[in-house]
């Protein structure tokens, strides 16, 4: 099933129904069966998946964070003059946080009246809740901020880096925090002793990160093929070698994706072409051969049945992979 639509595809999520849902940089919310919903005046800057219910939230730069779902669009708060680049949730603990300006701001999905602000020196640019969804990690400049997210006064454990950290992702197990960095590079720390993980060596910015096989490898954009790096054992990647599958000297990875129980790993290339590999045997299977605009966006369903992508250009699909 293919699409097209006249803005750039900035998030390709599937939600908790398993339906695909996208966002674009027309502020709009596409969703697979059809239905439309105008979510920001503005772009969709952020999204992910609503943790209790259906469809999306996403934040836009309208200062806007918005449930979509087919039914139609629901404010959930506004920060006047912000954007909102960054949103995660958490099914666990019923929370959801975003990124505003230097601002992490978190909500109670169950209780209208929570809420909780925490203040960077510099702008917030990711965020991601831990397995537990207690703690919250923050990309910023200079490293990675853990907060926990209920505790209204407290003192931030600050993971120091130097540089421009942009993207962030916790191992499944809570024991790694991985961000990915404005340079080309992979950062990571072992959360317990802030044991610094540097893991260089790519061409390219590193703009998509997915842990798969139980939280045992990592998988990342940024390279002429997909980067996997070995995360079992209580050291993680440290002294140990990343292998690349897919390699093409033509192309390079723009984003990843993959189901964290299984060994399903996904990428969608800046040549518009996307291929799915299964790191048991390493077979590629090309499920979009024909090239086009670079691939903007990449999810992958739980069970790695399906896939979703979307590109710079408007076009989009959803793959069936059995």
């Amino acid at each position: 099933m293919t699409y097209a639509f006249d803005a750039f595809v900035t998030a390709a999520l599937f939600d908790r129904t398993g339906k695909a849902c996208l966002g674009l940089g027309d502020g709009r919310v596409r969703f697979e069966g059809g239905e439309v919903v105008e979510a920001h005046d503005g772009a969709v800057l952020s999204a992910v998946a609503h943790p209790l219910g259906g469809g999306l939230i996403t934040g836009g730069d309208d200062g806007r964070l918005v449930w979509s779902q087919a039914s139609g669009a629901q404010e959930m708060a506004k920060i006047p003059g912000r954007w909102i680049e960054a949103v995660a949730a958490s099914a666990e603990s019923k929370l959801v946080a975003f990124g505003a300006g230097r601002d992490l701001q978190v909500r109670d999905l169950s209780d209208p009246a929570f809420a909780r602000t925490f203040t960077h020196e510099k702008s917030v640019s990711d965020v991601a809740f831990d397995p537990k969804g207690r703690r919250i990690a923050v990309a910023t400049y200079g490293g990675a901020w853990l907060w926990y997210a209920r505790i209204a006064e407290q003192k931030a454990q600050v993971l120091k880096w130097a540089g421009s950290h942009v993207g962030v992702v916790w191992s499944p197990d809570g024991k790694f925090l991985m961000s990915a960095m404005q340079e080309n590079q992979l950062h990571g720390w072992r959360v317990a002793d802030d044991k610094n993980l540097r893991m260089g060596g790519y061409p390219a910015k590193v703009k998509s990160l997915a842990f798969l096989s139980k939280g045992n490898m990592l998988a990342t954009s940024g390279a002429n093929g997909v980067v996997i790096w070995p995360f079992a054992g209580p050291a993680g990647p440290l002294g140990k070698q990343a292998a690349e599958i897919g390699f093409d000297q033509a192309s390079m990875v723009g984003r990843v994706a993959a189901a964290t129980s299984g060994n399903r790993v996904a990428a969608g290339l800046d040549d518009g072409r996307v291929w799915v590999c299964d790191l048991t045997n390493q077979k590629i299977d090309m499920l979009k051969a024909e090239k086009g605009s670079a691939i903007s966006a990449l999810a992958m369903t739980p069970d790695g049945k399906r896939i979703a992508w979307g590109d710079e250009d408007g076009g989009a699909g959803v793959f069936e992979i059995g």
